[in-house]
């Protein structure tokens, strides 16, 4: 199926805003140059005129006749003499302009405190930056750091917000462990409690260490402009990605700059697995892309640790079943690889065919997944076979068969996921605080910024495939059942839900003349099983 291009003003919105921006600036400081002299004499004019009226203030009652009579003699003696009234107004005007001139100094370079964290810092990068038998050594002790420091900023607290150092080309920047000392220096040496961003040039030989702004944390669950197959994962530095989208935060629109995540048939990274600490924002992240999900797709929800954290889908147009017991975890579980087998022979019968995919095999299946090792470690002590065991069939031919699968699971579980989640789950998610060195166990690289001091729900790391690391923070979805959860935000969650399902009644009844209902899963699990019958 052909995908419809987005309308013009949601794909370069954006883009015309920015001109537009860029455009306003540019004619209000031209303008400013232009009309620079008639600020500074409009200034001093002013500035003359509150000095005669607390001059007037301060003059005595009885002085004051005086006063205005010698001022009437010399506005007369102005006013007789030849070209007096312009020699008046030149002499108001060159007073005006001295008066109004700016008399802030411009600042030529750093003061003495900035000077001496500049030097420290220089200093402590000589044991890194130079060798013993180094000819013209660029960091030497007591050498002249304005060589090696080409560009610096501070705050007004005078520490620094942006560095660029220029290192010998005989260090060893390509190498990881070189890398993380300096900036693990710099970090400590520039002031702890924020976070730092490092962008090393490597065939330019130097090094940008910037101080980077915390991401908004005021952004909550909406409907965000995607295309089918496109999932918000959350949000990023401005500079990260090339896309925004518009986002309601507060009473406000603005543009943000996601981090898309992109699954279907053609996507390289079809599976997500989230990984964090507890109370890190996993269990919030599942929701948003619950919720995203039902746009477009049906989802499967298994909640290893048993909170009733997704209740409120429960019943649901979209959601066929929410688990949270051992028992019916495994039997969800295991009619999702029915379901992933019969779409694949359906789907490989129409090509064969000449056909069109059946359209039940077009909409997408999602599996959210929610602490696995909980539910192994049940299924473990009942006597059942792992979880992860009847994923294998979704997450190796779930981009074939349009199934999607997300794992979210803690720190201390990592060891128990098994080599098909691992290769199969490319695209990768770290939420809560943790080190540089867990990070890159999970994703695979390590991030360019330093850890984060205060890290608030939803915050962390994802990486997308091969792409780069990425800040991320999620917006806010909390569970519109819980009592600590705000009106606003309850609100926001309901209004993306979608309507609750007619209840399905058996046809056999349970004895007392009354029939069962049957729940959704049972009877899609029903038809998904008839079906792989009737074509085998």
């Amino acid at each position: 199926m052909a995908r419809r291009p987005l309308p013009r003003i949601l794909s370069s919105g954006s883009a015309s805003i920015t001109r537009s921006r860029e455009f306003a600036r540019t004619a209000a400081d031209n303008a400013t140059d232009v009309l620079h002299p008639l600020i500074t004499i409009t200034r001093g004019l002013r500035m003359l005129a509150a000095t005669g009226r607390q001059k007037w203030a301060a003059t005595p009652k009885d002085r004051r006749g005086p006063t205005l009579s010698v001022v009437a003699a010399c506005v007369l003696a102005c006013a007789l003499m030849p070209y007096g009234g312009l020699i008046a107004l030149v002499t108001v005007m060159g007073a005006a302009a001295w008066a109004g001139r700016d008399r802030t100094p411009a600042k030529t370079g750093p003061d003495e405190a900035e000077t001496a964290r500049l030097r420290s810092l220089y200093e402590a990068l000589v044991p890194y930056f130079s060798v013993a038998d180094d000819p013209g050594p660029l960091f030497s002790h007591g050498g002249d750091w304005e060589k090696a420091f080409s560009g610096y900023e501070f705050d007004a607290d005078g520490r620094v917000t942006r560095l660029q150092v220029t290192y010998p080309a005989y260090f060893t920047d390509s190498e990881a462990a070189s890398r993380a000392r300096i900036e693990q220096l710099l970090h400590a040496k520039s002031g702890r409690g924020r976070e730092y961003h490092f962008a090393w040039d490597e065939e330019g030989n130097r090094l940008v260490m910037s101080v980077l702004g915390a991401l908004p944390t005021s952004i909550g669950a909406q409907r965000f402009v995607t295309a089918p197959g496109e999932t918000v994962l959350g949000f990023t530095d401005g500079d990260a990605v090339q896309r925004t989208v518009p986002v309601h935060d507060g009473d406000a629109t603005r543009d943000a700059s996601p981090v898309v995540w992109r699954t279907g048939a053609r996507s390289t990274e079809p599976h997500l697995l989230v990984i964090g600490q507890p109370g890190s924002g996993t269990t919030t992240l599942l929701r948003s892309i619950a919720l995203q999900a039902l746009q477009h797709g049906d989802i499967l929800i298994v909640e290893g640790s048993g909170t009733g954290e997704y209740a409120f889908l429960t019943g649901r147009d979209g959601v066929l079943a929410v688990e949270c017991g051992p028992a019916g975890a495994l039997a969800t579980l295991e009619w999702a690889a029915h379901e992933t087998e019969r779409r694949l022979l359906a789907t490989n019968r129409a090509r064969q065919s000449g056909r069109p995919a059946p359209q039940d095999t077009r909409r997408p299946l999602w599996i959210l997944l929610d602490r696995p090792s909980t539910l192994a470690h049940l299924a473990a002590a009942d006597g059942g076979p792992d979880p992860q065991e009847l994923l294998q069939v979704p997450l190796r031919h779930g981009r074939a068969a349009n199934v999607v699968v997300v794992l979210s699971d803690q720190f201390d579980a990592l060891g128990t996921l098994g080599e098909t989640v691992r290769t199969h789950c490319r695209a990768r998610v770290v939420l809560g605080h943790c080190s540089r060195e867990q990070a890159e166990s999970v994703l695979g690289a390590e991030p360019h910024t330093t850890p984060a001091p205060d890290v608030p729900p939803g915050r962390g790391y994802a990486r997308l495939g091969t792409a780069p690391v990425l800040r991320l923070q999620v917006p806010a979805t909390p569970d519109p059942y819980d009592e600590a959860t705000g009106e606003a935000q309850r609100q926001a969650v309901l209004g993306l839900l979608p309507e609750r399902q007619a209840p399905v009644e058996a046809a056999v009844p349970d004895g007392t003349g009354v029939p069962e209902p049957v729940p959704p899963r049972a009877v899609t699990a029903a038809v998904a099983v008839e079906g792989l019958a009737v074509g085998d």
